[in-house]
């Protein structure tokens, strides 16, 4: 009966099972070596199997795309990861395929059959598995990008899953509000265990169902079933990926399954759950219901099920005696692909700065940023540029009836003028929004240009911008990359800007590991270095001081098309003999202001600009600081704890022999910068608090 009502052969119902056994066993054995302290940790996905496997023969490997998450074993076990791929993982193995044994085990992780690298961050993945499908849905409108067919099926569906606790998080929200408005062919699919860890369904969830709350959001397919059921599963997810390969918009179905086992090793569920709901539970075990209904109709006899168990017992001892056999990876190994080993952004394929071709009236910083962004995009028709007011007009049959937007600064003035709204347009207020769709999108091979407005905003994303982005290609040994361009306005020095739009903060993201961030201090560098930024491989943060956006001082001529500026490279601003000042942004106008006041008194200022900030150019700083030596580092960050210290620490440890004097530091006080005007100009540096330490340190 239910061979003819779901079209499924006898062949494939004991395949379903062998997967869902394969994978409770993989499970068993993961424990055991535990508490042989052979591996060092586990994760289960036991109860989770029935829904698991369903969605393995509904899915399609290296045509769909899979944002997994850690319960999934059954999943991508019936995608292609055998049970030694996932041995490998768990012995910490040199050629674990998911991370080569950088991620812990269950994070999975396949290029070449579209599962995408998981952290261990909760939540992040919905907007990813967003940017993924929206891949798709732009590869399918930018008709010039040429070999797009090949980046894109036209039924393609996003699979994107988590626990019951997981959909508490803001980015499961902010992720169904684009899937829904896009009409992206998306499925969700919530393996509702009823806990996480030790809290309870109804206290993570208002009214205990996360379907019940979702069901309103227009266009998204909602269904519940039980997911230790194996037919249910099939029957139901049948009718989700369908309403998702038809284009009718994302899916989601809330599969109610059990957790027999604790949440992990690490975690004893006897803690906070009675022994009565456990054995309740365990009589649900979706791998007993499945093999007592092929006994029951026949699909296979006792003998045969037990002996479909012994051949999957054993594939999966041998997979670990194999696994434990592999050597882990050779220390030496630990700086691998922090950054791509393709492209590298500091070498002089990316200097054209002397050969730059200076002509027409001066521009603005704006002016040359935005000169660039033009010049990118009609080079490269995989660029889009998204962000809060980056268009012109959403609404685009305005846009002949108004002047557009194009950015509260204007940066973005006209791109989507030129280029349409496939390409450059607004998202909704919520900036982790921009950063997870632009490295989803990214990820498949876009170059997404993302601006968060304003620097003091980027903190709802700082998860994506922090645990995900500039780690992808280090957690997935190099299987997955994301070259992104995040544009920031930063800083303070406008008048009225207050705490909420004055920040600076460049060390919080200096201190990642995979990011390149870079600040000009002029309209010529900005346009040099944008360049260089969205021709990259890696993932950068390129920060625009806000009050340099229209200065006059720092205007330039137009360089060309293919002027790029290497990061890692400093500029000397200003020749100098007595004392090296080092800084950024806009305390280089500030600096050279103060230098040449010290010239009338017969000192002698070298200024470095730094202008890439990670990497930053040592070797210019050295060579100052050897012959001068003495060095001021000026920065706008606090004092304490900011990007400068970094510097100044590294002078006084390996020039020491070199200085004539103590390094000193200007910066900003340890406070927030206020409103009144008075009071911000004593918070942040002034020129004569730098030529006030010039004279401090010229005098030692």
């Amino acid at each position: 009966m239910f061979e003819r009502r779901l079209a499924l052969t006898p062949a494939t119902l004991i395949s379903a099972y062998r997967t869902m056994y394969t994978s409770r066993r993989i499970d068993d054995k993961e424990l055991l070596l535990k508490r042989q302290n052979r591996i060092f940790f586990q994760i289960n996905g036991v109860g989770h199997e029935a829904v698991l496997a369903a969605a393995g023969l509904l899915l399609r490997p290296a045509h769909d795309w899979f944002f997994a998450y850690y319960r999934d074993r059954a999943l991508v076990l019936s995608l292609g990861v055998t049970p030694f791929d996932q041995m490998l993982a768990a012995v910490a193995a040199e050629d674990d395929p998911n991370s080569g044994a950088r991620q812990m085990p269950s994070h999975w992780s396949n290029p070449k059959l579209n599962i995408f690298s998981r952290s261990s961050a909760t939540g992040t993945q919905f907007l990813q598995a967003v940017g993924a499908a929206e891949a798709g849905y732009r590869y399918s409108m930018i008709k010039e990008i040429e070999d797009r067919a090949a980046h894109f099926k036209h039924d393609e569906v996003v699979y994107v899953s988590a626990g019951d606790g997981t959909t508490s998080e803001g980015e499961f929200w902010e992720s169904l509000n684009t899937a829904c408005n896009l009409k992206l062919p998306v499925l969700y699919l919530i393996e509702d265990n009823g806990y996480a860890i030790s809290v309870p369904v109804e206290v993570q969830t208002a009214g205990g169902s996360i379907s019940r709350l979702v069901s309103s959001f227009p266009g998204l397919y909602v269904e519940e079933c039980d997911g230790t059921d194996f037919l249910g599963s099939y029957e139901t997810l049948s009718r989700a990926v369908g309403y998702a390969r038809e284009r009718r918009g994302p899916a989601l179905v809330h599969a109610h399954v059990i957790r027999p086992y604790s949440h992990s090793q690490s975690d004893d569920e006897t803690l906070y759950r009675p022994e009565e709901e456990r054995v309740n539970e365990a009589a649900r075990d979706p791998i007993k219901r499945l093999g007592d209904l092929l006994i029951r109709e026949g699909v296979l006899t006792e003998e045969e099920l037990q002996k479909v168990k012994d051949e999957a017992d054993a594939e999966v001892n041998d997979a670990a005696e194999r696994a434990l056999g592999r050597p882990q990876p050779p220390k030496e190994s630990a700086m691998l692909y922090v950054y791509s080993p393709d492209v590298d952004p500091t070498s002089p394929e990316f200097d054209t700065e002397d050969q730059a071709g200076l002509n027409g009236r001066e521009g603005t910083m704006v002016d040359l940023i935005n000169r660039c962004l033009h010049e990118e995009m009609e080079r490269n028709p995989r660029i889009v540029v998204l962000g809060e007011d980056v268009a012109d007009a959403s609404r685009a049959e305005y846009l002949s009836r108004v002047k557009g937007k194009g950015g509260v600064f204007k940066v973005t003035a006209n791109l989507q003028r030129r280029f349409g709204g496939d390409r450059v347009y607004n998202t909704p207020l919520a900036e982790a929004n921009v950063i997870g769709r632009s490295i989803g999108m990214a990820a498949r091979g876009l170059k997404p240009v993302a601006e968060i407005q304003f620097f003091d905003y980027i903190w709802p994303a700082f998860m994506q911008l922090r645990d995900e982005a500039p780690l992808l290609r280090w957690r997935s040994n190099n299987g997955w990359k994301c070259p992104m361009v995040v544009r920031v306005p930063v800083g303070g020095y406008l008048k009225g800007g207050a705490i909420y739009h004055s920040q600076s903060g460049a060390s919080t993201f200096t201190s990642i590991p995979g990011w390149r961030v870079v600040m000009p201090s002029t309209a010529l560098d900005a346009n040099g270095l944008l360049r260089t930024a969205i021709r990259c491989d890696d993932p950068v943060l390129f920060l625009e001081h806000k009050h340099l956006y229209r200065q006059t001082y720092n205007k330039s001529p137009y360089p060309g098309p293919d002027f790029m500026i290497p990061f890692g490279k400093a500029r000397v601003a200003r020749e100098g003999t007595d004392l090296t000042i080092i800084t950024y942004g806009a305390l280089v106008q500030r600096s050279l202001v103060a230098a040449k006041q010290a010239a009338a008194e017969e000192i002698n200022v070298e200024v470095i600009d730094l202008r890439s900030l990670n990497p930053y150019d040592w070797k210019a700083i050295e060579r100052s600081v050897r012959k001068t030596n003495r060095a001021l580092v000026v920065y706008e960050d606090c004092v304490s704890w900011g990007y400068g210290a970094e510097i100044a620490a590294r002078i006084a440890d390996e020039l020491f022999d070199q200085l004539d004097a103590p390094v000193r530091r200007v910066a900003a006080l340890d406070c927030f910068v206020a409103y009144a005007p008075d009071v911000e100009d004593a918070i942040l540096p002034q020129t004569d608090d730098v030529l006030e330490a010039i004279h401090d340190i010229a005098a030692y």
